[in-house]
């Protein structure tokens, strides 16, 4: 079935759902301050599959909520109820950073609901608030004391933004954009919870999951570091890792190695 719904949390919290495709749900997650756009972008078209994304708390035109229970614990249950309400499972479930925390809880958590896994650029392993994300932390506290323009200014000019600008310019191009999202307060409080998250889950955790798994990484990149990708494609038993071209080499490359890569796995299991 295609199109857009919506569903309400267990708090009431409206979260819109887009669903492109028929056949096998592919529950599939967009980044922090993402949407449905970024999930469509890089999945295959193809028969057999469906892909479903619920975009997140305070994300695309799903409501926030209680800004206090902004975090990836709350948004793994809000996929958990989706599901069991929804869909048929087991499902493939994944999705891209956030969505990739998300998805690896998620398969931690509720192992009877998951057919396979896809842990696309991830930005955590298992511990809480890791350094690579200290720029989504910091744009999340200027963004919470200061004007947008001026908090982009001194984001710019301060030393985490001149070493992605040296570094990693994709990175960098996708957080000034931050000081433009709206509602600002939605935007700081989701950059600030997230950003200072985690999984919850532990190394050993991971290692117990038992699905086929997809997981895709690519270097210059520092909020994804294609070390993450492949420590995580180490512990997951039946894991595949696939390093894909960097979005800041060939956007064009990086999404058509991403389609490739999502389409011969959906194939294959």
């Amino acid at each position: 079935m295609s199109g857009a719904r919506s569903f309400a949390t267990d708090d009431g919290t409206r979260l819109n759902i887009v669903s492109v495709g028929e056949g096998i749900p592919v529950v599939f997650l967009h980044g922090l301050c993402g949407d449905a756009g970024q999930t469509s972008e890089v999945f295959p078209a193809m028969s057999g599959y469906s892909r479903v994304t619920v975009e997140a708390r305070g994300h695309g035109s799903s409501q926030p909520g209680p800004l206090d229970r902004l975090s990836i614990a709350t948004f793994a249950g809000d996929i958990e109820r989706y599901i069991e309400k929804h869909l048929e499972a087991p499902v493939v479930i994944g999705g891209i950073s956030m969505g990739a925390a998300i998805s690896l809880r998620f398969a931690v958590m509720r192992p009877d609901l998951v057919r396979a896994l896809i842990v696309a650029r991830p930005a955590w392993l298992t511990a809480a608030a890791p350094e690579n994300m200290a720029p989504n932390a910091e744009v999340g506290r200027l963004l919470g004391k200061l004007p947008p323009e001026l908090a982009k200014t001194q984001f710019l000019a301060g030393p985490i933004g001149q070493r992605l600008a040296e570094l990693a310019p994709d990175n960098l191009a996708s957080l000034t954009g931050f000081f433009d999202r709206r509602p600002i307060d939605v935007t700081a409080a989701l950059l600030t919870a997230i950003a200072n998250d985690g999984p919850g889950i532990a190394v050993e955790d991971v290692a117990r999951i038992d699905v086929p798994a997809l997981v895709l990484g690519h270097g210059q990149d520092v909020i994804h570091p294609v070390e993450y990708a492949q420590a995580i494609a180490a512990a997951i038993p039946r894991a595949r890792l696939v390093e894909i071209i960097p979005k800041s080499v060939s956007r064009a490359g990086y999404v058509a190695d991403f389609r490739r890569a999502l389409a011969d796995f959906l194939q294959e299991i």
